[in-house]
């Protein structure tokens, strides 16, 4: 009875209210950091650990314009230009001079099928 009327004037700033408000954020508190030390303390195990000896491949996704191909059968070497939309112009030889080869030759170097390299490729033969 005596707490009552001494807590009366403090009615119109709604302490039932406020005073659970720092109770709810310590145990909140304490809670989030039992959670967090039982997860930041558990083992981690890597699947896939990193390799360092060997090389990474990336493949970039290229829309090809133009592929040239001149064979110089007199040399042994083809030399191929590839022409891209973003005004790129890549050339790199193969010292082969068969089309088959070329062909497969093409594809491995610019990571495509061999299918679609024969659709875009353009063939000059030098003797």
């Amino acid at each position: 009875m005596y707490l009552r009327r001494l807590l009366k004037p403090l009615n119109f700033l709604g302490w039932e209210f406020w005073l659970p408000l720092p109770l709810l954020g310590i145990v909140f508190w304490s809670s989030g950091n039992l959670v967090a030390e039982k997860v930041f303390s558990r083992p981690y195990n890597a699947v896939n650990k990193l390799q360092t000896d060997t090389r990474p491949e990336f493949h970039l996704s290229i829309h090809l314009l133009m592929i040239r191909a001149e064979i110089d059968r007199h040399r042994g070497l083809s030399q191929v230009i590839v022409k891209t939309t973003d005004s790129n112009t890549r050339n790199f030889q193969v010292p082969v001079t068969d089309i088959s080869l070329l062909e497969t030759a093409i594809a491995q170097e610019l990571g495509m099928s061999i299918d679609h390299v024969r659709k875009i490729v353009r063939y000059q033969i030098n003797e």
